[in-house]
This record gives C-alpha cells, sequence and structure tokens, in this order.
C-alpha cells in the first residue's frame, strides 16, 4: 500500500474459479515478525482494529463453534467453525458460508501474509474482494500502529471498481447487504 492511500497493484485479490468454489487469494508482505502479525489475528483487542466482525468461542481449538458478530452493522451474527490452529503459522475458519485461511511465512523483511476466501457464489467475488482489501489495509496501518485515514466504507468504494473490473462482470452480480447500504448508501454506478 502506497503511502498516499492508493492500492498497489500487488495489493489486489487473485480470483481463482473452481468447479463449486470460488477463492479470493491474497499476498501481503508486512514488515513484522510474525509473532506480531500472528497476535493481530487471533487476539481480540487487536481484531477490533481491522477484522469485520467480534470473534466469540474458542480460537485456539480445533473443531470449536464461533459466533461472528458485525461491529458496525446491524448485520445478524453469523456462525462458523475454527479449522485449523498452528500458532503462529496458520490460521483457518468457517465464517459464515465462507472459509477463511491465513498463513504466515517469516521473511527477512518480516512476514507474508496469504490469505484467502473461499465461498461459493461467483457473484459477490469483486464484493467481497474490495471487502477484505480494505480489511487487510486496516491490519497494516494497525500493525504500523497509525491511525487508518479513511473508513472501511470509503476505501471499499475505493477499490470495488478496480475488482469489479478485474473480476468481470459475473464476478459482480450481488452487491453489500441491505443494511450497509442502509447505514452508508447505494454503492452507486460501477460499485456493486
Amino acid at each position: 500500500m502506497a503511502s498516499s492511500g492508493q492500492p498497489q497493484d500487488q495489493d489486489y485479490a487473485v480470483l481463482e474459479r473452481g468447479e463449486s468454489t470460488v477463492t479470493l487469494r491474497f499476498s501481503r508482505r508486512l514488515p513484522h515478525p510474525p509473532d506480531k502479525v500472528w497476535r493481530a489475528l487471533t487476539e481480540e483487542k487487536h481484531l477490533a482494529a481491522w477484522f469485520p466482525t467480534t470473534i466469540e468461542g474458542e480460537l485456539a481449538v480445533p473443531g470449536s463453534s464461533l459466533l461472528f458478530g458485525f461491529r458496525h452493522v446491524p448485520i445478524p451474527p453469523m456462525d462458523g467453525q475454527v479449522l485449523a490452529f498452528e500458532p503462529p503459522r496458520l490460521l483457518e475458519f468457517s465464517w459464515g458460508d465462507e472459509r477463511l485461511r491465513f498463513e504466515l511465512t517469516a521473511q527477512p523483511s518480516g512476514t507474508l501474509l496469504a490469505f484467502s476466501a473461499s465461498f461459493a457464489e461467483t457473484g459477490r467475488a469483486a464484493r467481497d474482494g474490495a471487502g477484505w482489501h480494505a480489511c487487510l489495509d486496516e491490519l497494516q496501518y494497525a500493525l504500523d500502529g497509525l491511525p487508518v485515514p479513511w473508513s472501511t466504507d470509503e476505501r471499499w468504494r475505493l477499490v470495488n471498481p478496480e475488482y469489479v473490473s478485474r473480476f468481470g462482470p459475473d464476478a459482480a452480480t450481488v452487491g453489500p447487504p441491505q443494511e450497509w447500504e442502509v447505514k452508508y448508501g447505494p454503492a452507486g454506478p460501477g460499485a456493486v
């Protein structure tokens, strides 16, 4: 992410289309050690800075049930389950109908974060890609100890048109949830 706040090409997700699922794959190089990044992914006080929901349940216990509650939008909570927890390398869980996977690899200059989100509905890939993009940008600011210079909604609106362009019209048929649009306003043309 450039200091100007403009997304860099390498910050955008790649869309992989499978037979029954699609997967968004992000790769972010973070100038912080894996232990610090791991805490940001797993500790409640750090998650609040970038993850879109609260997480109730035993995140450190594979097989545990989780409950996700949205912080800023009145969307009903979602269920999930811990699929893998291997500190400080791998965290994977279901999040509603998505499977989220965070893999950390130590690098000489910090940590490579490989994040993927897999789900069945291709039409929401641009929407969700822009959403996770905004969240990962917020994670970078939180790790750097800097205030985020925009709201999640503003960031989503900035990057969503690029995801629509990159992924194509079939990946942009589902827009934001109605609760989001009631709070923030319609997504507008080209920002489905």
